[in-house]
């Protein structure tokens, strides 16, 4: 893999803090940019649900006595006359 330079302009603060993060992972600057970089490419992982939610998801799918968007639309207009 040919590997190109990249100059970044950054707050000199922020330069330090990440040099240190790189000595402390013990990876050089250039390495520790290349790996968030590979992260921002992967998709992001997915949180498992809590139990609560878990359990009422999809409750209230296809039930017949629930107002639709026409239904709430007229209540927004009367609301608001």
């Amino acid at each position: 893999m040919m590997q190109t330079k990249l100059t970044l302009r950054l707050d000199a603060r922020l330069i330090e803090q990440a040099k240190e993060q790189a000595r402390l992972s013990g990876k050089s600057l250039s390495q520790l940019v290349a790996d968030y970089f590979v992260q921002l490419g992967e998709a992001p992982l997915q949180q498992p649900l809590p139990p609560v939610v878990r359990a009422l998801k999809g409750a209230l799918k296809g039930r017949q006595d629930m107002p639709d968007e026409q239904d709430y639309r007229r209540h927004l207009e009367d609301k608001h006359r």
